[in-house]
């Protein structure tokens, strides 16, 4: 397999090939030789023989096909109950497929198992609620991934994403030099209305150490001044890493297990290096997942922790307001009819949810909360999840994918979603837009609560 091309089963570890990915417009060069990609069979049966553990192998075998599993997929319900997309099927079409045949396969399979892996299961693993047996098709379709990945066959946005992972450090071509420049840069537009306002950069012994999303940096700057505001209103002890500052993870969803890893040793690294007595990740759902679940174990920490306790962020904002940190002005609560977005990956992967009804005791006027149907552990994924939002080529497939969570959305009357997580905002936005829907707007928590809350001199 040259390694001139295009689409081969390398990462990406240059600035060069990441800027060659990004001049194939669409990936119109990637996908047309990733039909042609040879396979290898033997490195195929190499990694499910190392990686393919009894727990998977049990799951796929004991599977009754009682079809449990299908109305709990918003994919199968998107696609007007299609039985090709019940999540038990999906899997033993392509994982199990691929172990039957022992990695003996062609490219055309293989094309097709990336686009069920990506375009028709977002890893939300809602589906393992509702299975009898205990079998968690998400997890296994993670798995798949990962097999996909070191195979060549992975969409190629992620290829990029996975890509400037491991030259950069974060999810976007942001330098070390463009962060710290960007913090100096938003504590500087804060001084007039808030003076004396600092992000501060490699403070050791805080108690507070901020990581984010690399899009916050890269096209929502507003977003970090708003957390700035807030930490300082709260009267924070806090500080972000120069280095190790983005815990989102697009290797996670591109199954680049190696790349996932680097992230987590560098983000676990400024935990070190700084020594806060805890961290606090941003408004992101897979971020959350990637540090404090899965983080552990790529980073081969056997007790499953983190190296100091790490919070998302709508547990620290309980906290803040649970304790007077933060106080809501009570002329300023919300009194438009509103619900919130239950993040698949910090509500039912972590069980965050109780956390976000406590906020919205604080901010929302009796009786204009409604909850979705299905809320909390049961939420459905907005569709978007697991990579989807950003795949060009299996666009179609997403748009479809967002109606169950658009329906769940009007059912409910609301004219306000909070969403306090990165890709549901985005996929929130998206439906509003794909399906020209006018009167729903929706949030982060962030601006919200700098809006609402009382300022120093406020009476």
């Amino acid at each position: 397999m040259t390694q001139q091309s295009l689409c081969n089963d390398q990462p990406v570890e240059t600035k060069e090939g990441i800027m060659a990915l990004l001049s194939d417009k669409g990936g119109a060069k990637y996908y047309a030789e990733m039909e042609t990609l040879p396979i290898n069979p033997q490195k195929i049966q190499g990694i499910l023989e190392k990686t393919c553990k009894s727990r998977t192998r049990t799951w796929l075998e004991i599977c009754a096909h009682c079809g449990m599993c299908a109305n709990s997929c918003f994919v199968y319900q998107a696609h007007d109950n299609d039985p090709k997309q019940v999540p038990a099927y999906k899997i033993q079409s392509t994982l199990g497929e691929l172990i039957k045949r022992k990695g003996d396969v062609d490219a055309k399979f293989m094309m097709r198992a990336m686009e069920i892996a990506w375009a028709y299961c977002t890893c939300c693993n809602r589906c393992a609620l509702f299975c009898p047996h205990g079998i968690d098709t998400g997890v296994m379709f993670s798995y798949l991934r990962g097999i996909l990945f070191a195979t060549g066959f992975v969409p190629w946005e992620l290829k990029i994403g996975s890509g400037m992972h491991r030259v950069y450090g974060a999810q976007m071509d942001v330098t070390t030099e463009d962060w710290v420049e960007t913090c100096e840069w938003m504590a500087e537009e804060q001084q007039e209305e808030w003076p004396g306002l600092e992000i501060p950069v490699d403070k050791e012994d805080a108690d507070i150490m901020y990581v984010l999303n690399a899009r916050e940096v890269k096209h929502y700057p507003e977003d970090i001044a708003e957390a700035a505001i807030l930490f300082h209103l709260a009267g924070e002890n806090w500080t972000v890493p120069s280095e190790g500052w983005e815990n989102t993870s697009l290797t996670m969803f591109a199954g680049d297990w190696e790349g996932a890893k680097m992230n987590v040793d560098r983000l676990y690294g400024a935990m070190k290096r700084l020594q806060p007595k805890r961290a606090v990740g941003t408004e992101c759902g897979h971020a959350h997942r990637a540090t404090a679940v899965e983080g552990p174990y790529w980073a081969g920490l056997k007790d499953g922790q983190t190296p100091v306790p790490y919070l998302h962020y709508v547990q620290w904002v309980a906290e803040a307001l649970r304790t007077g940190k933060l106080k809501i002005d009570p002329a300023k609560k919300i009194k438009v009819h509103c619900t919130v977005q239950d993040a698949c990956n910090y509500v039912r992967n972590c069980g965050l949810s109780k956390y976000t009804r406590e906020i919205i005791g604080y901010l929302v006027e009796d009786g204009y909360f409604h909850e979705m149907d299905d809320n909390q552990d049961f939420n459905y994924c907005c569709g978007g999840g697991g990579g989807l939002n950003g795949i060009g080529r299996f666009r179609k497939q997403r748009n479809i994918g967002l109606m169950p969570k658009l329906k769940q959305i009007q059912a409910t009357g609301a004219e306000l979603i909070i969403s306090p997580c990165h890709n549901c905002w985005d996929a929130i936005r998206d439906m509003m837009e794909e399906y020209e829907i006018h009167d729903i707007k929706w949030t982060f928590l962030k601006p919200l609560l700098v809006g609402m809350v009382i300022r120093p001199g406020d009476k």
